[in-house]
């Protein structure tokens, strides 16, 4: 019998009302585990004491909370190995990446760690005698974290890492496509010296636990990524309490190749962007906007490095791009091949679903050319190992077309020159700017987030955090004698 991993209620790990099951995308047969549903009751039972002990940790010294985050982080990265090939096995992304990401984790509760000490306060004179002014931040409250599945670990973790650092009280639900990564985190978050039910983990479907968490009135704030209309829907719910929100949601990011770039890079790039981790991530390049003069050996040179790359199971060495995640994802990936069709777009290679030694969602990365800035393809997020290549006159239509979206998060230019390269860093209308860098990539020390749809309220990462996970406060004091 599988063993049910539990959720982590009020600092005791207990059963749920129902459980799920999670299996491998690159191997169905293979069941990772059974997993717990958090019940209503248990969601306000483990509320109601996270703020019992959110004001027990933030009495906690600046150097205990640093020892806690510190500890955490430090057994992350000395067991990437170990929880990235967990990550790897659920989530179906290659298993250097699934390292990778488990390690970058464990960085940001390092980093966070550091931050605990720069308790940094603004002292200033008043506009009236004898009156001094000192200006500081305290912790938010009781913070509710609603995590994605395509990197279950580390957007949790530059989530609840600054979270905590701040003094907060931390209430988690994560997808429920990747719960054992979120439980081996919770794990090694509950064995710290906090305070009891400091930090809980409810796994739960988002229609009901999510709706709930975000709904309750003992929640201060917010923390969400995943798609548009689920962030809308939690606008919708937080505005009724005035809770502070914070929201990264979609995407359509465009890599520029300008005539003057060198091509081997901007392929590179190009594949890297569009097609790591099959695709599934918010910072995927999935509009290629080439200039006309390089357009056909730019798509030739693509078509062959994306017929290259090697599909396979997540845990197989040489696999450069494992499953997509899920058979509804598959099936909306495969949508999304058949609409680019009806466009008019040409499918040069790929967006096929492959059969391979296990049964798994396996499917080719697809390249399309011939499409257009209007083209569906081309205006919504699709999540999937698929790029669309648009053929442009000039550096100037470029930028336009750039910039001609919905979204806001990242952007690229590939260029030799830098004028141009200045130019599109200045005027590009995204939250990240990369020049010569694929459009995936971000640093965990300064701030991500983007523009219009792709983002809400404060930054994330970085000393940014900051801004989402405390509250000012102001207070006067006056040094003059009693009249």
């Amino acid at each position: 019998m599988t063993e049910t991993k539990l959720n982590l209620i009020a600092g005791e790990w207990l059963a749920g009302e129902s459980e799920i099951e999670n299996r491998n995308p690159s191997d169905l047969s293979d069941l990772v585990g059974m997993f717990a549903q958090a019940s209503a009751d248990q969601l306000d039972a483990t509320l109601d004491q996270a703020r019992i002990a959110q004001v027990e940790w933030e009495a906690y010294g600046i150097e205990r909370k640093y020892n806690v985050l510190m500890a955490i982080g430090t057994e992350m990265m000395s067991r990437a190995e170990e929880l990235g090939t967990l990550l790897a096995r659920e989530e179906g992304k290659p298993m250097a990446e699934g390292k990778g990401e488990v390690y970058r984790a464990g960085q940001f509760f390092t980093y966070y760690a550091a931050e605990t000490l720069r308790q940094m306060g603004e002292t200033a004179d008043s506009v009236r005698p004898d009156i001094e002014i000192d200006v500081r931040r305290e912790a938010v409250g009781t913070v509710a974290i609603i995590s994605p599945w395509n990197f279950p670990t580390a957007t949790a973790s530059w989530k609840i890492a600054p979270a905590l650092a701040y003094g907060n009280a931390v209430v988690w639900k994560p997808a429920n496509m990747t719960p054992a990564s979120a439980v081996a985190l919770s794990e090694i978050i509950n064995r710290q010296d906090i305070p009891k039910g400091l930090f809980s983990l409810v796994m739960g479907a988002g229609s009901t636990i999510g709706q709930r968490l975000v709904e309750s009135p003992k929640i201060n704030a917010i923390s969400f990524t995943g798609s548009v209309p689920v962030g809308k829907g939690i606008a919708a719910a937080a505005i009724q309490n005035l809770t502070k929100v914070q929201m990264e949601m979609g995407s359509k990011n465009a890599l520029a190749v300008m005539d003057d770039a060198d091509l081997d890079l901007a392929v590179a790039l190009a594949l890297g962007g569009a097609f790591g981790s099959t695709g599934q991530k918010c910072t995927a390049s999935s509009r290629l906007i080439v200039h006309e003069t390089v357009h056909d050996a730019f798509v030739e040179k693509l078509v062959a490095g994306a017929s290259a790359l090697k599909v396979g199971h997540a845990l197989e060495v040489g696999t450069q791009i494992g499953p997509v995640v899920s058979e509804q994802q598959l099936t909306e990936n495969l949508a999304y091949v058949e609409l680019g069709k009806s466009e008019g777009a040409e499918l040069l290679c790929g967006g096929e679903r492959l059969q391979l030694a296990t049964d798994g969602y396996f499917m080719s990365p697809g390249v399309f050319a011939g499409t257009s800035n209007d083209m569906r393809i081309n205006r919504e997020e699709m999540f999937a190992p698929l790029a669309a290549v648009i053929k442009v006159g000039s550096y100037d239509e470029a930028l336009h077309l750039v910039n001609d979206t919905k979204f806001g998060l990242t952007s690229g230019i590939v260029t030799t020159s830098l004028a141009r390269a200045t130019h599109f860093r200045r005027n590009a209308k995204t939250g990240c700017v990369m020049v010569n860098l694929p459009t995936a990539g971000t640093d965990y020390h300064v701030p991500f987030g983007g523009r219009g749809d792709s983002s809400y309220g404060p930054r994330e990462q970085g000393r940014y955090a900051a801004e989402f996970y405390t509250t000012v406060k102001t207070a006067y004091i006056s040094s003059g004698l009693p009249v």
